[in-house]
């Protein structure tokens, strides 16, 4: 606004008919003449008007040199956020909102008849329920479950089967609202799965006189979360995860409601705020075609979506002189986020990045990553196109899905952030993979009120995860760094043996992997007989043909990854990517398998938060990697 009005009087014939030549400029001339005091004014003003409505620099809540402080009672890598004012962990951040039923009731309060819920049929706008509605409706529903049967304590387990729509949570919000617990459950969980997870939680599936509202106390049990292997019992007791959500702020919900990200998002962040929550279609294809006509200003993500959305930006650039504009407008951005800027109307937003903004709706304030590292080239790329603020965070189900955050103001990358106020974290040793807490490395373990009670009915793995001081150990690898932010530099989980005993991190390794341009997904796969390793990579069918012919083969996308030498050409193009990026050689492929298929939810081969399941994919293509171990001498 400031620019356009500083363009539009610089164009006015006369403006600077009142400044002064240079020639004649003096101050006795200053003196004797009025219009060239009107003129020295008006520039005055003009400068003025721009020193006080330029973008300054976000205003961190913390030195970014120190955010994290050790805790006094502990060891000296036993970390806590230094928005603390001691080493009391905080537990809740509004006096009166102690569970997820008092978020709610705090939206409800906040917002009154406003808009919360939002759906929406193909081609159309979308349509909205009230805060007043939804309360109503999950009371009504509750009074219901009552009636059939249920009981209004936590004992009460009642399972949630569907995928994500303002149903799921206003039935959530009917257990909450009587004190009982939910069990959410999804359809890649597999028949088997489901019917051991009801008779172990006795839960009954949602398939009338109204009753009297019957809310949860604290220490309540409130959620049995099922997802990816691990079965956690998490309080909605701690609120460290919303420091920007504002009413008007809009969120699209397509993420798994079964998972503890995307019911953290929604429960803590929106609805306890009075905000608004837009839900897909329920196909993921149409995902961006919701995005636009929701124009959301909050997208919690998974790196899978944002490296999507980095190779589509790329590759939609195909001339040098667009690149090369593109590149420079892009370092030109950065330089401001370096210096804490973060905006979306400088000239290189109006002239290179604007129908980037558009096609995720225009108004995003800020976007939230988690579930994955991300590439640092992919996070500050997207943080300077796109324009808006982008965290990341690290946590797992059995901790309520956070326990680091990247701090408002540090832009830089390649960490997720430190603790947040409800957690404390701190390294321990793993001797095996030469990993010492001495050396601000090790296991990452969290512990604070945001952490999990144990597993269901399993003392045995609830043993595993929780030592007897409160420490969830999270099979992650972390290292402290001189800011006291927090990387992620290993997996402890997923880690194998090779033949000549070198420790295997595949995830590490498919991530470098993920940022050569023709591959879209990879896995990684050794043997601890074998001295090498083999991999499967899905081609990105946008970007492959293209790529391929580059290098003088034509065909069919199905032809290609047939090809031999296309074969040699992708594993050469992975090779170089990993030399660049640090991954030594025992750390690098040998062979790979090209397949014109991409991992899904629903082919089974990922996890609903678009995890790789490995075990599954072994399976699958056993007889690939029999062939290729074969093959390679």
């Amino acid at each position: 606004f400031g620019w356009r009005k500083l363009n539009t009087l610089l164009r006015i014939p006369d403006f600077w008919s009142l400044l002064p030549s240079s020639s004649s400029f003096s101050l006795s001339s200053l003196s004797r003449s009025p219009s060239s005091l009107l003129g020295i004014g008006a520039l005055a003003s003009l400068t003025a008007y721009w020193l006080v409505t330029r973008r300054r620099p976000m205003q961190p809540p913390c030195d970014l040199n120190a955010q994290s402080i050790s805790v006094l009672q502990g060891e000296p890598n036993w970390r806590r956020s230094a928005l603390l004012k001691d080493d009391a962990l905080l537990e809740f951040y509004y006096d009166d909102t102690r569970t997820a039923y008092d978020m709610f009731q705090r939206g409800l309060r906040v917002a009154g008849n406003g808009p919360c819920l939002g759906f929406r049929k193909p081609g159309e706008p979308y349509q909205w329920i009230s805060y007043t509605e939804v309360a109503e409706q999950a009371q009504v529903l509750g009074s219901g479950l009552l009636g059939k049967g249920c009981q209004p304590n936590p004992q009460q387990f009642v399972g949630i089967f569907a995928q994500n729509r303002p149903e799921w949570i206003i039935s959530e919000l009917a257990c909450y609202t009587f004190s009982m617990a939910v069990v959410p459950l999804y359809d890649t969980l597999g028949e088997e799965a489901m019917v051991h997870i009801l008779n172990l939680g006795k839960a009954g599936i949602l398939c009338y006189k109204i009753k009297c509202v019957c809310p949860p106390k604290p220490q309540d049990l409130a959620v049995v979360c099922f997802t990816s292997g691990t079965t956690g019992t998490i309080f909605f007791i701690d609120l460290c995860g919303s420091f920007f959500i504002r009413q008007e702020d809009v969120s699209i919900s397509y993420l798994p409601l079964a998972h503890m990200f995307e019911r953290m998002i929604q429960v803590v962040s929106m609805f306890c705020h009075g905000a608004r929550v837009g839900f897909y279609q329920g196909d993921i294809s149409l995902l961006m075609d919701d995005i636009k006509t929701l124009k959301p200003t909050f997208f919690p993500v998974v790196p899978r979506l944002l490296n999507r959305i980095y190779d589509k930006i790329l590759g939609s650039v195909t001339s040098p002189l667009r690149r090369a504009v593109l590149h420079y407008a892009v370092r030109r951005k950065q330089a401001e986020l370096s210096s804490g800027v973060v905006r979306n109307n400088s000239l290189w937003d109006r002239l290179v990045f604007n129908r980037i903004q558009a096609n995720l709706g225009g108004n995003l304030r800020f976007i939230l990553t988690a579930s994955a590292p991300i590439s640092p080239t992919v996070l500050s790329f997207l943080r300077a196109t796109l324009g808006c603020l982008i965290f990341e965070g690290y946590g797992q189900t059995e901790c309520t899905a956070g326990c680091t955050f990247s701090m408002p103001g540090d832009w830089s990358a390649g960490h997720v952030g430190a603790p947040l106020p409800c957690a404390m974290v701190k390294l321990v040793d793993i001797p095996d993979m030469n990993y010492y807490a001495k050396n601000g490395e090790g296991e990452i373990c969290i512990r604070g009120h945001s952490v999990f009670r144990g597993y269901l009915k399993d003392e045995e793995k609830t043993a595993e995860a929780l030592d007897s001081d409160g420490w969830l150990h999270s099979g992650d690898v972390g290292q402290w760094l001189l800011n006291g932010t927090l990387r992620i530099i290993d997996r402890k989980k997923h880690i194998f043996k090779l033949s000549q005993g070198e420790y295997i991190a595949p995830e590490r390794i498919e991530n470098v992997y993920m940022r050569c341009v023709p591959v879209l997904q990879v896995f990684v796969h050794g043997d601890s007989l074998k001295s090498h390793l083999i991999g499967i990579v899905v081609p990105d069918p946008e970007v492959f043909i293209d790529w391929v012919k580059e290098r003088g083969i034509i065909g069919s996308y199905k032809e290609l990854c047939q090809h031999p030498d296309v074969k040699k050409a992708v594993l050469e193009d992975m090779t170089a990517v990993g030399k660049e990026a640090g991954l030594k050689s025992f750390e690098q492929l040998k062979d790979l398998h090209l397949h014109p298929e991409m991992f899904t939810v629903s082919n089974g081969l990922l996890t609903p938060t678009l995890k790789s399941r490995r075990v599954d994919i072994r399976r699958v293509f056993q007889e690939q990697i029999t062939n290729m171990y074969n093959m390679v001498k």
